[in-house]
């Protein structure tokens, strides 16, 4: 491996960047896993005609790196084999790059909707099989999606997913922008994550220009990240609800997402927290009769999702329906990367918020569900306890004053840099390259992108029917990969 450019131990909040030559790229991909550092995405930056830079990023408590390479002919050996996590990713930079990565055979279209249906779907051959689509125009009020089912009987065999029909090239716009209207791109890039998608963009920049938040801004950007949380998890248990068509459920998570909602707008003046996150600062501060009102509120709503969660333990027509399906078993989420409530409910225990010392999330715990069975019923359980961990959290941010906070210089500036925020739907992760105070490069590999191609494995061997579902216990967002 040739290296031009390494540091053993990056101070805290920046980024060890390593370069290789193409043919190295995979032996120090695995290199670094087997240091028991953790892939986190792959991407490719640079012009559609000049030569690509590929960078993979892997972290670890004591660590964070990028390894980097410049493929002259366009190709690295896979490293898909030994890290099945980045399957997306070499897809996604196979078709916005050209990029060629032998062994990954085939390298399926992704974001390339000219190709056929046999190219970007895996055959599926035997008696009596079939093939059911649905999407990408659904019948509801949804993003568009393709699902592609091989089906025998009502048995689900494979699924294939396609997204990306929207895709809208943020990344790419963002390039040449200042860094602190670069923000918006990755605000926009999703609204239900618009708080978790700036944060983490916030952070990245901080972190490449020097600056550390102080006490306020980390209180009220914590503040702001359970605020988002609060409304999706509301969200996703009414859906789970409508998935097995519990109306009851359904309809009383709903009424309670639509408070949170418009105690959103009442503290910040935008439902989906719109506008609320800075470079280097915050414009946000709760008066004293809001913060009351804040904390007042939200016991309500803990209150009535309290009453409503146990009255749903004892209706046997929902709770059948929820065990025992789409079952995620532990080593799978593991070994395809899951994050998020969806891992947490097969038994992977982590989450962002844990190590985030640019957040305020002091002594934090990672909250479980009683049976870590990674099926639907332990994802709505995840999404329970989770609740009532960021009711408690903010409660005690609540306590006292909320004020506007800054940023101070408190390291040497960096090319280079990453923020990690753990989202409603897993950790995001937001990589910038800046060239003086404009951005060169931006990368956003979201919860949602990640747990995708789990979500599809945890389908075959349901009955078709159950598929709405499972989904919706994923609950993922289509915006966020439509980047």
């Amino acid at each position: 491996m040739s290296a031009t450019r390494r540091s053993t131990t990056p101070p805290r909040g920046r980024t060890d960047v390593t370069i290789v030559e193409a043919r190295s790229w995979r032996s120090a991909c695995l290199h670094a896993r087997e240091d028991g550092e953790r892939f986190e995405g792959l991407f490719a930056t640079g012009s559609p005609h000049g030569t690509p830079h590929l960078r993979a990023v892997f972290s670890s408590p004591g660590r964070e790196q990028i390894i980097e390479c410049e493929p002259p002919e366009r190709a690295v050996e896979t490293i898909v084999d030994a890290i099945p996590a980045a399957a997306w990713d070499e897809r996604e930079a196979g078709d916005l790059h050209g990029l060629r990565f032998i062994g990954h055979d085939p390298l399926r279209p992704l974001v390339d909707h000219d190709a056929s249906l046999e190219e970007w779907t895996v055959p599926v051959i035997g008696a009596d099989t079939y093939q059911v689509a649905v999407g990408p125009v659904h019948a509801g009020v949804i993003e568009s999606g393709h699902f592609r089912f091989h089906v025998v009987g009502e048995k689900i065999l494979h699924l294939d997913v396609r997204l990306f029909y929207k895709r809208r090239g943020l990344e790419a716009a963002a390039v040449g922008r200042s860094l602190a209207d670069g923000i918006a791109y990755a605000q926009r890039a999703c609204a239900a994550c618009a708080v978790t998608n700036t944060v983490a963009y916030a952070q990245a920049c901080e972190a490449a220009l020097g600056l550390e938040p102080d006490r306020e801004l980390r209180r009220i950007r914590t503040l702001l990240l359970e605020l988002e949380r609060v409304y999706n998890h509301l969200h996703d248990l009414s859906m789970i609800c409508a998935g097995v068509g519990f109306a009851p459920g359904t309809m009383a998570y709903a009424a309670l997402k639509e408070r949170a909602q418009r105690l959103n707008e009442r503290l910040t003046g935008h439902r989906f927290l719109f506008g609320t996150v800075h470079v280097g600062a915050s414009h946000v501060a709760v008066a004293d009769r809001d913060r009351l009102e804040l904390r007042a509120e939200l016991a309500e709503i803990r209150d009535e999702h309290a009453t409503t969660w146990r009255q749903l333990q004892f209706v046997a027509s929902l709770q059948n329906r929820l065990a025992g399906v789409g079952v995620l078993e532990r080593e799978d989420a593991e070994r395809l990367g899951a994050v998020g409530p969806a891992a947490r409910a097969s038994g992977v225990r982590r989450d962002a918020r844990s190590n985030s010392p640019h957040l305020c999330y002091p002594d934090f715990r990672t909250a479980v569900p009683p049976a870590e069975t990674g099926d639907v019923a332990a994802r709505m359980s995840q999404r329970a306890v989770e609740l009532d961990q960021s009711f408690a959290l903010l409660d005690e941010l609540a306590q006292q004053p909320l004020r506007a906070g800054s940023t101070r210089p408190a390291a040497d500036a960096a090319g280079f840099s990453i923020g990690r925020v753990e989202s409603p739907r897993g950790q995001t992760i937001c990589v910038i390259e800046r060239d003086g105070a404009r951005l060169r490069a931006l990368h956003l590999r979201t919860g949602s992108y990640t747990n995708w191609p789990v979500l599809a494995h945890a389908v075959p061997g349901n009955l078709l029917p159950d598929f709405p579902l499972i989904n919706k216990s994923f609950e993922l967002c289509y915006a966020c990969v439509d980047r």
